[in-house]
């Protein structure tokens, strides 16, 4: 067979592999992890132009945009100018695409060409001479009402958008949405602001979570209980998931006394030790899982990145600019202490729990092994995240699951994503997949029923998000519907 670039064998490499990507390949789409903006998508307006929405530009309240590409960009010599400063939009684009150019194998690549295919249908490669046509394409679809943010996600054949929202946030743009019906629109509870007490803007924080829980907050119980509420709000609002940011994390015991004297501190401005910070972090973990655990919610735990490591940088741009990576920082003695205090507690809820450094994955596996019972697939290893997700780092991760775990009750992939354009990422994830479970059957280490093998990757795919987190009411497509033709 003759593979082109981005052709129907694109990443398979085996027969068994594409007769099952046609199994799992058009299935709905459940995104329970991702950053798109629910006030943006509640809008429902325009992107300027492909700009706007592939690479992103300045507004007053800082960046925004795709700091994967601008890392990229960066690492072609492109002026700071042509990313995220004022040259003009058709200047940008060209510089991203002479980018694009040397960016074999990356995922940005493979990326930005699905999208191009699948949601402009635009299958010229985006090099410096198709740069202006693609350019041009492109700014006149995005203009058309076909094109508008919803429509965008419409047009990926997405069933559930989770959104990452602070404890603070109202949910106003989920209320106004829940009337969309195409597709649902769902907060997961992001209290990153309430774990990392060292970091600046934690007292005024606290003060706004006092506001909006409506109480007042001088112990350490009393910002518990004000998270407690926050979390029966969401739940009210369609709520099933938690997400946390742990960079970093070394499990530490403390008193009720120290906890409020670390809080005092932190309120106060004062400095905080890393010791005190660890204690602090573990017990406001411990008692977030019990809440957790009481509403059936499921806990997700992205540990070991590094933020803002370009000093210079970040102090002229910000954060979420391309400055991040991953730390080599020990992990499982403290993460199998704390799955050990939150299960001899009775208060350990089903987890999700990824890291950012691909080292950690087997610790992981082995760690949460020890803690399963009771529940399907309680606690399991997350998806190949950022850097990571890539071909190699896809198929390391779930190699790495099938091998410690039950490959079968794996929940799939996330987006992770600001961009609107992001969804043929699941497209990548899912031929990847199917590949690897071909090989394997064509290897004869698994079986080769064809019935099994479809429900396998449909339900990696779609049905075991759809089913552990109970997002949706409604299915777009049913279990069991697979062809037998593989």
């Amino acid at each position: 067979m003759t593979n082109v670039f981005l052709g129907d064998s694109f990443l398979l490499t085996n027969d068994t592999g594409r007769a099952l990507f046609a199994q799992c390949g058009d299935l709905p789409i459940i995104d329970y992890h991702c950053h798109l903006s629910p006030a943006q998508i509640a809008a429902d307006g325009n992107f300027a132009n492909i700009v706007d929405v592939w690479l992103g530009g300045r507004t007053e309240g800082g960046f925004y945009g795709d700091h994967y590409k601008w890392r990229l960009m960066r690492a072609n010599g492109v002026p700071e100018d042509l990313i995220t400063g004022d040259a003009p939009d058709e200047a940008k684009f060209a510089a991203f695409a002479a980018t694009m150019e040397k960016a074999a194998e990356n995922p940005v690549h493979l990326w930005t060409h699905l999208e191009l295919r699948r949601i402009f249908g635009i299958t010229d490669e985006l090099t410096p001479a198709t740069a202006k046509s693609i350019f041009a394409r492109t700014n006149e679809m995005l203009a058309t009402p076909e094109f508008s943010r919803r429509n965008l996600i419409r047009r990926a054949n997405v069933e559930v958008v989770c959104t990452t929202d602070d404890p603070l946030d109202d949910l106003r743009w989920h209320k106004v949405l829940a009337s969309e019906k195409s597709f649902q629109v769902v907060p997961a509870f992001r209290p990153d602001k309430a774990v990392n007490i060292e970091r600046p803007g934690f007292a005024e924080w606290l003060n706004q979570l006092e506001q909006v829980a409506g109480t007042g907050i001088t112990s350490f119980s009393d910002i518990v209980s004000a998270l407690a509420s926050r979390v029966d709000f969401f739940h009210d609002a369609g709520g099933r998931l938690s997400d946390h940011g742990i960079d970093s994390f070394t499990f530490a015991d403390a008193t009720p006394a120290q906890l409020d004297a670390i809080l005092a501190a932190g309120r106060a401005g004062q400095p905080v030790t890393p010791g005190q910070v660890m204690q602090y972090r573990t017990a406001m973990l411990l008692e977030l899982a019990r809440i957790y655990a009481d509403h059936g919610w499921t806990m997700q735990l992205h540990f070991h990145a590094t933020r803002n490591l370009n000093s210079a940088l970040f102090q002229s741009m910000g954060t979420d600019v391309g400055l991040d990576a991953m730390t080599d920082e020990s992990l499982a003695g403290s993460l199998a202490q704390f799955l050990d205090a939150a299960a001899k507690a009775g208060a350990l809820p089903r987890m999700i729990i990824y890291s950012l450094n691909p080292n950690d994955w087997m610790p992981i596996s082995a760690v949460i092994g020890c803690f399963q019972g009771a529940m399907q697939q309680g606690l399991t290893l997350g998806n190949a995240w950022w850097f990571n997700d890539t071909r190699s780092g896809i198929r390391l991760q779930l190699t790495t699951l099938a091998e410690q775990s039950l490959i079968g009750n794996f929940v799939g992939m996330t987006t992770d994503s600001r961009s609107f354009l992001s969804y043929p990422r699941h497209e990548y994830f899912r031929r990847i997949l199917c590949d690897l479970i071909g090989e394997w059957a064509e290897r004869g280490e698994i079986t080769d029923d064809p019935g099994r093998l479809a429900e396998l990757v449909r339900n990696i795919a779609y049905f075991n998000a759809k089913e552990l987190f109970a997002l949706t009411s409604q299915p777009k497509a049913e279990k069991g519907e697979a062809s037998q033709q593989i």
